[in-house]
């Protein structure tokens, strides 16, 4: 419990909060920007192997 307290009151503690929420946000940032590159860049490459040349 003593940890907790910590975690939320000090100062460090609530860096160390801070700091985790935005390596988060980073992670689900990065992974949805990739998903959706990836995604268009297939659907670019699918549309280039069925144009006529």
């Amino acid at each position: 419990m003593h940890a907790l307290q910590d975690f939320l009151t000090t100062d460090y503690g609530l860096m160390s909060a801070g700091v985790l929420v935005f390596t988060l946000g980073m992670g689900v940032f990065f992974a949805r920007y990739m998903a959706r590159h990836i995604r268009e860049d297939g659907e670019r490459a699918a549309r280039e192997a069925t144009a006529p040349h």
